[in-house]
This record gives structure tokens, sequence and C-alpha cells, in this order.
């Protein structure tokens, strides 16, 4: 039986997606005659006399020129998932996208360096579903998370359903996160080691003199020790400048307490002359972090911790792999230096335990591995209930970017997001153009459009997709049949 919304929808050759209470509203009332009704509406600052004369569907469709018609978010399914693997620089990038029975599709990003498959992996679990049941789906698909960039896909599916349940209901991410508590996010210029501190200084003051950021971050470690006698013992042993080789058994390879590295007071002192030659360049206004000091035990943390404890740095990052709370509770005490770690984690759940033995002064999330918008922001909170900040770590797409803006705009504790291809010329044009810059002087904009309010730009993409995998949100049907029992309880 038709319901008297759907039989006026007919009459008026109107979608069946616009809402039945605004069809009623718009409804000439039977009491009342048609030239009094349209005195009353006043719909859509159309003249009275031009209104009169017009037929009545015309008139109703220019009254709801403003009414999304495009999306009923309550019939929204998932149809399809597709990827393309772009290059960020040296990284490669899965971006994906979702679509939908309604036409609208949202965008997602599996984190720098993992593999599509991580995310193409769930496309059986979640197809029929409404993407607008976000957390629904997270606690379904979860379960095939882990950390590092294992936790890729779920991240990369929950980042697109946030677009897709933003654009159904016509309102930015931040805004089903609570809303916002800033209009512009505070960027930290990333910046890879050079050899010459001198050289890496003046790139530093470039930055801030040129680029307007008013944060940095800089590299230094072993491998800056590499050949210099008499800087590292046991390097007789471990090749100290192979620190991102993962093969098991390499010192890359090989967790930090393990390696039994330590460094002498010459490596140390060769360490802080670093760090003081960029300090003396960029002045001690601006907040220094730091990262990617190598391979070595919590003993030697500590050593190098107080060895530039006078440089008044943002924090030490990683000194040690971030499982290993008690360690990260040794160094946070003996240093006066802040201490953060998580990049790595996914889930809540160990940054509670990080927070609860108050181990860092910082926690750093990358919301690509810690579980997306949703619970980065829950992970804030919780720091924040504990007297923790929280700044977030990012070397993505702007895809992924505009995410991690989204919760960061949500997110009281909030301090500052990494920003690390600020020297990739094509990386803005990632994203198809709008009438304001993304970034500008060491800030980011918070999209305003629904979802996630960045489209990718289909023709830049193209240019850089990964040599080994230049197929371009191909068809995926192989991934549309589960076959698997993934329920984890009898």
């Amino acid at each position: 039986m038709q319901t008297p919304s759907n039989k006026y929808l007919q009459k008026w050759g109107i979608s069946e997606n616009i809402s039945p209470e605004v069809v009623e509203e718009a409804k000439p009332p039977q009491n009342e005659d048609r030239r009094n009704f349209l005195k009353k509406a006043g719909l859509g600052g159309l003249a009275l006399g031009a209104f009169i004369k017009q037929p009545f569907a015309p008139t109703l469709e220019h009254a709801m020129q403003k009414v999304n018609k495009s999306s009923a978010p309550t019939d929204l399914k998932i149809t399809d998932m597709r990827y393309a693997v772009v290059m960020n620089g040296h990284a490669r990038c899965p971006i994906i996208r979702i679509d939908t029975n309604q036409g609208i599709s949202g965008w997602g990003e599996v984190r720098d360096g993992a593999t599509w498959r991580y995310a193409l992996f769930l496309k059986s679990r979640i197809m029929g579903m409404n993407p607008c049941n976000v957390e629904m789906i997270f606690k379904k698909i979860k379960q095939f998370g882990f950390h590092g960039r294992q936790g890729g896909g779920v991240c990369a599916v929950e980042m697109a359903l946030w677009d897709l349940a933003g654009k159904a209901y016509g309102v930015p991410a931040y805004q089903m996160l609570g809303g916002k508590y800033r209009e512009k996010i505070r960027l930290y210029a990333d910046t890879p080691r050079l050899n010459d501190p001198e050289v890496f200084a003046a790139k530093m003051k470039d930055r801030i003199v040129n680029k307007g950021y008013t944060f940095l971050k800089m590299d230094f470690g072993l491998e800056s020790l590499h050949k210099i006698p008499g800087t590292v013992v046991n390097s007789n042993f471990w090749d100290i400048s192979k620190q991102w080789e993962n093969t098991q058994m390499t010192y890359g390879g090989t967790e930090h307490p393990f390696t039994q590295i330590q460094i002498t007071d010459k490596g140390l002192g060769i360490l802080a002359d670093y760090i003081a030659k960029v300090r003396d360049v960029i002045g001690y206004e601006i907040p220094l972090a730091s990262d990617h000091y190598g391979h070595f035990d919590l003993n030697n943390a500590i050593r190098l911790g107080k060895a530039v404890d006078k440089y008044r740095l943002a924090w030490l990052e990683d000194m040690v792999p971030w499982k290993f709370t008690e360690q990260w509770r040794d160094i946070s005490d003996a240093l006066e230096t802040p201490t953060i770690t998580g990049e790595d984690i996914y889930l809540k759940e160990d940054f509670i335990k990080l927070c609860d033995a108050r181990a860092v002064d910082l926690i750093h999330p990358d919301l690509a591995t810690a579980g997306g918008l949703l619970e980065t922001k829950r992970i804030a909170d919780y720091a924040e209930e504990k007297g923790v900040a929280m700044a977030m770590h990012f070397a993505g797409t702007p895809v992924s970017f505009a995410a991690n803006l989204h919760c960061a705009a949500a997110t009281q504790n909030f301090t500052a997001l990494e920003h690390h291809s600020v020297d990739l010329d094509y990386w803005d044009n990632l994203i198809k153009k709008t009438d304001k810059p993304l970034i500008e002087m060491g800030f980011a904009r918070v999209p305003e459009g629904p979802g996630l309010g960045v489209e990718l730009n289909e023709e830049e993409a193209k240019k850089h997709l990964d040599p080994e995998d230049n197929s371009f949100f191909r068809p995926t049907t192989e991934w549309d049949n589960m076959r698997s029992w993934d329920r984890l309880w009898s």
C-alpha cells in the first residue's frame, strides 16, 4: 500500500530519496486554497507572481533545490571497493574507493608502505552494509587489523566510511566526531637527516622563513656515526648504516634491547654537536622534535637523552619499541626532555597502558594504524583525562591527511600533526583544487566539505602510480565472496 508521501512523490515526479518530512511540509493543506499556501510558503526566493503561474511540480522542485536528493542515508548500501597505489615520494600509499548503490563514493587510504590487500581483504565482509553505521562496521572488521602497517586496511575502510556518512548527511567528518576545537591545524615539518649539519640547519631555517612552519622535527642517530672510529661499541658486528633493513637477524630487523650496542662519549659528543648547530641557526623559540636514533637499549637511550637535554627538544621519539612500557617509564623518569611513542600501535588498549603507567609524556598515534578517526579521538580523549598530550604521526597522501585534520580539529589535547612531504612538489596536486590552499604558512585548514572534504585528483594520481602495480581502480570481483567463518566466540 502506498503511503501518502509516496503518492505525492509520484504525482510531483520527485525522487523518493527526499525525506517524508520535507514532502509533508511542502504539501498544500487541504483546507487552504493554493494562493494562500503559496503566499505563506515563500520558498526559495521565487517571486510570488511567477510562483503562482508555475505548475506545482516545478515550483516544488525549485523550493527544494538545496535539499540533498542524491542520498537517502537509511537506504545506503556498500556495493564495491577498488584501489590504486600512489607513490608518495618513495613510499607506496594505497588509496581505496568504496562505492554505494546511490552513486556516492568514499575515499580512504591504507597506511604508507603497507599493501592494498589489507583493505581488499575486508571487502567481502562489508558488502551490502550501510556505510553510515561506522562503529558497527568497525567492530566487525577490527579483528583483522594489527600493530604497524597491518592496521592500515581497517583504518582505510574506516576513513572511507566517515567520508561516505558525511556525504550522505551533508556534514564534515569533524562535526560527526563532536565538532571542532580549532579552525587551523598546526603542522610539524619532518626533515630527513643530512650528513652535513650546516646544510641541514639551513634547510630547517628555510622551513621557518619561507614556508612558515612553527614546529620542526629532525633525525639524528647512529647512522651519522657510521665509519667514525671510537663512537659505537659492537659496530664491528652490526652494520649501523642499515637502520631500515627489515630482514630478521640484521641490525634493522633486530629490536633495540637485543643489539647490545653502546654509544661512547665521543659518539654522544658528535650527536650533541649536530643538534647544537641546528639550534644555533633556528633558535630556541621554535619547537624542535627528534626521531630515528638507531637500535640500542634503554641504558644508552638514557645516556643519549641526558646528553641532549640542554637543547630543549620537543620530544625524543621511539627510543625503544612502544611495547616495552616499563622501559619507557624508566627512560621518561630519567630525562627532562619529553618522551613520545605510539605511531605503530593499533587500537586504544596499548595506549591506555602507556597512559596509566605515565610511561611517556606524549602519545603519537598514526591515524592510519591506530584505528581511524573515531578510535584515534577515543585514544586522545583517554590520554587527556590522564594529563597526556597528543601529537599525530603522518606520512601519506592528502586523502589520509584530510582524515587527520578532522580528527585533530575534534580533539582538545592535540598539539601538532606531522607533514612528511614538505619537499614533494606534486603532493598538493593529488587532490582537486578548491578556492583555498590546504596548507598555508605551516598550518592546514580544516576541510568544510561533507565527509573528509577532499576528492582525489585522478589525473594527477595516474602520473604517480606504483610501477609494480599500475592498475587504477580496476574491478576487484575476486574479493567479493567471503570464504571463512570469522566469529571469535562459540
